[in-house]
């Protein structure tokens, strides 16, 4: 049967309020349950652009820091490194939750099932934690073609067989927007536990979370810092300074607070191992420390609508 379809009425949106704002000794979550049960931790280091060595190092830097969630794709190229890296921390497979994507390349029926089995041989595991849709649209199509909404049904499909097989713990997209979910939700057997998009202090993306949330799908922030590449735009902030030296940490870590307070899980990428140790869950997650309402208010201030990464709101 398929899942049923959301009502077209819009989200109506209160107006903002900080979902968690600190309290002395409350500590967070280190993970959020899916609609299906599955614990996603709050934390992971993402690896786009990271490749052979420095993609080790990175690896094994998170998981020396205690981050237990490690986010890739297909179109990252860089599983033989990840896999490299998993298997000299001696961690046992089941403690490290893997995501990955399959990329506007390897959509369509059939596409998306060999390009997943290509990523867990490529990763030398059995199965995926989460595997997402990594873009609503397929390579090389005009934005309003009428192929990209044919597409992602037919991957949605193969992904739903293969979480039904078992070869994927849970099954989620990454980039939609409302109307694309609003397609899937209409047509989906398995409806998506995870929406991985850009959100930070200055894209906060309120109503898409809003409907996220409606539906039972939990939200990945990723640019969390604002950016992939120098992240200036926020790190060197002077709001965001101010919050981070209130609170004695870094302003990295005061962005990564910030959506963790929110209610999003985060997945910051660095490939140095001092930076990649701010983000270790220990770090950002215990209750002594924390943004107040207040200085939740101060960041939430900073919006503007600024994207930083890709946009696919053009993509029917």
């Amino acid at each position: 049967m398929a899942a049923s379809a959301p009502a077209a009425a819009a989200v109506s949106l209160p107006p903002y309020a900080p979902l968690h704002p600190w309290a002395p000794g409350i500590a967070l979550a280190p993970s959020l349950k899916l609609r299906n049960g599955v614990e996603l931790p709050a934390v992971g280091l993402g690896t786009f652009r990271l490749m052979g060595e420095e993609a080790v190092v990175a690896v094994q830097a998170a998981l020396g820091a205690g981050l237990r969630h490690i986010d890739t794709a297909s179109i990252y190229k860089n599983e033989a490194a990840i896999r490299e890296a998993l298997a000299a921390s001696g961690l046992p497979r089941e403690e490290v939750f893997i995501t990955s994507k399959v990329s506007p390349y390897e959509q369509g029926r059939g596409k998306a099932r060999e390009a997943v089995e290509g990523i867990l041989e490529r990763l030398g595991t059995d199965y995926l934690d989460l595997c997402l849709i990594h873009w609503p649209g397929v390579a090389r199509k005009p934005a309003t073609s009428p192929i990209h909404a044919e597409k992602r049904a037919e991957t949605w499909a193969d992904l739903e067989a293969l979480y039904k097989e078992g070869r994927l713990r849970a099954i989620g997209v990454s980039n939609y927007e409302e109307g694309h979910l609003r397609g899937l939700l209409a047509g989906a057997e398995v409806a998506p536990m995870v929406n991985q998009f850009e959100v930070h202090p200055r894209r906060q993306r309120r109503e898409l979370r809003a409907f996220c949330q409606e539906h039972g799908i939990t939200v990945v922030a990723y640019s969390s810092l604002g950016s992939a590449q120098g992240c200036g735009g926020l790190l060197g902030d002077p709001a965001v300074g101010a919050v981070a030296a209130a609170v004695g940490r870094t302003p990295a870590q005061a962005l990564l607070r910030w959506g963790l307070q929110e209610g999003l899980a985060v997945i910051p990428k660095s490939s140095r191992p001092d930076r990649i140790a701010q983000a270790a869950p220990e770090a950002l997650l215990g209750g002594d420390w924390g943004l107040t309402e207040e200085q939740m208010y101060a960041l939430a201030a900073l919006e503007d609508g600024h994207k930083f990464a890709w946009d696919p709101a053009g993509i029917v």
